[in-house]
């Protein structure tokens, strides 16, 4: 979710959720350690709760960062094992790692040793030939001797060669009953499933198989759907839930905020683009926004004039 899951992203999306576990975007050991971490870990405190997403193989670098994540005040650390871009494989970050299993458990190991709050890895099935649930089960039996005990799969292989980032997203068949079966082997670890999910009846499914789903691309496209009715649906909270245009509403003292702090107005609100998805006006509300959020000169009243595409009205 490198570019998506942002701070601006999350603000929205907390709007919507109370409870929700919220994912930065995927932040290199690099980038943390020969920059100033502030500008790669700030947030705003209602995001909370939070989880940090880690790329790097460098055991005593990512304690580094692990304790950095405590630092500033992140719910959970989360290793990821699973992008399958080339810019990430050249420097032996995310799906790759699964053929080093052995360097994942001591990862992880260090990332336990240097802080306090939750560890947790998210990965693939497999990559390329190695793609079988044998080497799945091991992969998960060696990385857990680690003490990790939360496993985010992403229920398809990677393909590291000859697919793009978001071919490897669609192509490789999603295998539910690998993650499902995982699961069942391993009643002690936290086992939450990953990969084409798109509405709640789904994650009602999963959930007899297993202990959490998360959502990538459906929750940022269409957000509204799940996110609005997530907290009474599954946490089990039941209270106002704001309409679309409320949320809108709600997210323009956030957008004057980082507009005052320097932001583009487009790099802020292309964020909420799928708010009104499938409602009346909602294609014009995305248009306006896309033509013209981009303008040196754009301030909110661009934002506000797009709502004036949508009905006000509209609880759907």
């Amino acid at each position: 979710m490198m570019d998506w899951t942002t701070s601006d992203c999350r603000v929205f999306h907390r709007l919507m959720s109370r409870h929700t576990l919220l994912y930065t975007e995927m932040v290199t050991t690099g980038a943390l350690l020969h920059n100033d971490p502030a500008r790669f870990l700030s947030y705003n405190q209602s995001e909370h709760p939070i989880a940090l997403q880690l790329g790097g193989s460098n055991p005593a670098d990512l304690a580094q960062c692990a304790k950095l994540a405590e630092e500033f005040g992140y719910d959970e650390v989360n290793l990821n094992v699973g992008c399958p871009s080339d810019r990430v494989q050249n420097n032996m970050i995310g799906a790759c790692l699964m053929a080093h299993p052995q360097l994942v458990a001591e990862c992880l190991g260090e990332m336990q040793a240097a802080t306090k709050i939750p560890v947790t890895v998210k990965h693939r099935l497999g990559i390329d030939d190695l793609d079988s649930f044998e080497l799945l089960q091991a992969f998960v039996d060696t990385v857990k001797g680690s003490g990790c005990k939360s496993f985010t799969i992403h229920a398809r292989k990677a393909i590291l060669q000859g697919l793009s980032p978001k071919e490897n997203r669609e192509i490789p068949p999603l295998i539910y009953d690998y993650v499902y079966c995982i699961k069942q082997l391993h009643p002690e670890l936290e086992v939450i499933i990953n990969g084409g999910v798109k509405t709640l009846d789904e994650c009602d499914t999963h959930l007899q198989q297993v202990d959490g789903v998360m959502i990538g691309r459906e929750a940022y496209q269409n957000p509204y759907p799940l996110l609005s009715q997530v907290d009474a649906r599954l946490f089990n909270d039941v209270h106002a839930v704001p309409t679309r245009y409320e949320v809108a509403e709600q997210f323009i003292p956030h957008i004057e905020q980082r507009m005052a702090d320097g932001w583009s107005l487009y790099g802020v609100v292309k964020h909420a683009l799928g708010l009104f998805h499938g409602q009346r006006g909602g294609k014009q509300f995305r248009r306006h926004l896309s033509e013209n959020g981009h303008k040196r000169e754009a301030g909110v009243e661009v934002f506000r004039e797009a709502l004036k595409f949508v009905d006000e009205t509209e609880t759907v």
